[in-house]
């Protein structure tokens, strides 16, 4: 990858080096298996097909990933999480939403850890912050079968406090909607979605509300402030009110509420586009190879983060894919023209 004359080619390749070095990978493959991963983050391709550029077979890359993906995974996150913390220095506080994504994967059918009931997709639960336009990735975990929604929501909180922030707010949409959801978050400000036929109100509401779990006792209830607010839809040429709720603990006006709900719950839904969009494809259908792909596709989002005010999202993926190009030529205009945009975001990216 030398091209002489070309700007500050020594700091791309340094960027290159610098994720594969997150992939930490042992053994005398290890680093062909690390830019089969890589690439086929960049390309959006399939592992298996990448593997034939490497010179690497795609069962050498399965073997890899499977005898040692849990602890590459562990160090992918801890990269994920070091780069918002950088991002979010000096911040103690902070306002968070908490969704899951599901993946599907066309197939045989897989059973076990991560997927559905059905093993025709995988889900994967994450928490973000919105912090000066970014939107932070904070902490992941794969819903396993038998995982309940409160481990799930708990298991994100407690990786938040490992980082050392407090939780000011946190909002969940309506599939998160349990008693036992609602018993943890109580300890924060909260606003949660709440499916209207729950709670059977369909007209504008403000009040005092209790759940009616039938499994629970009376004792074991939550008492909340439920809103519920109309949206007009044209539904076969004809208009119809459908009706939404949220549950809070909030003191403020009811639009102040929806208001702040939608601000900090909306960005996440943001943020799993634009892992998807480096989410490789793969045959396997191990539990680890799964993981592992959308953790390295969550790292990646999280650096687009860092560059994402001076250059669109593909323009970000071609930047990473010259750092694995052995010919630059015929990109070199490309790169003189984000020359001057670049320089200080690669040279504080390459500082941490």
């Amino acid at each position: 990858m030398v091209t002489p004359g070309l700007p500050h080619q020594n700091n791309l390749q340094q960027i290159g080096y610098k994720l594969l070095s997150m992939l930490t990978f042992k053994g005398r493959r290890a680093e062909e298996v690390a830019r089969v991963l890589v690439s086929a983050c960049l390309w959006k391709d399939s592992v298996e097909g990448r593997s034939n550029g490497y010179n690497v077979s795609p069962q050498t890359v399965r073997n890899y990933v499977e005898e040692q993906g849990n602890e590459v995974v562990e160090k992918l996150l801890e990269s994920m999480r070091r780069i918002s913390m950088e991002m979010l220095k000096g911040v103690k506080e902070v306002d968070v939403s908490i969704d899951w994504t599901t993946k599907t994967w066309y197939g045989k059918p897989v059973n076990g850890l991560g997927s559905s009931a059905k093993g025709s997709s995988w889900n994967y639960a994450t928490a973000t912050t919105k912090y000066q336009g970014m939107v932070l990735l904070l902490a992941f975990v794969p819903q396993v079968n038998g995982m309940t929604k409160d481990e799930i929501v708990k298991f994100l909180v407690e990786q938040i406090a490992g980082m050392g922030f407090k939780v000011r707010l946190v909002t969940l949409d309506a599939g998160f909607y349990t008693v036992e959801v609602l018993r943890f978050i109580s300890q924060f400000k909260y606003v949660i979605g709440v499916p209207v036929g729950d709670v059977k109100i369909y007209e504008e509401f403000d009040g005092e509300y209790a759940t009616n779990s039938k499994r629970r006792k009376k004792e074991e209830q939550v008492n909340f402030r439920l809103l519920v607010y109309g949206k007009e839809i044209v539904k076969k040429k004809r208009k119809t009110v459908v009706y939404f709720a949220r549950a809070t603990n909030l003191n403020l006006t009811k639009r102040e509420v929806l208001k702040l709900y939608n601000k900090v719950r909306g960005p996440i839904e943001t943020s799993y586009r634009n892992i998807k969009a480096f989410l490789p494809f793969t045959s396997s259908t191990k539990f680890v190879f799964r993981e592992l792909i959308f953790v390295l596709a969550m790292v990646f989002y999280s650096l687009y983060t860092v560059f994402k005010d001076v250059m669109r999202r593909e323009e970000f993926r071609l930047l990473l894919i010259l750092c694995f190009l052995d010919d630059l030529s015929g990109l070199k205009d490309f790169i003189f023209t984000l020359e001057k945009t670049l320089n200080n975001k690669i040279d504080l990216f390459l500082r941490r």
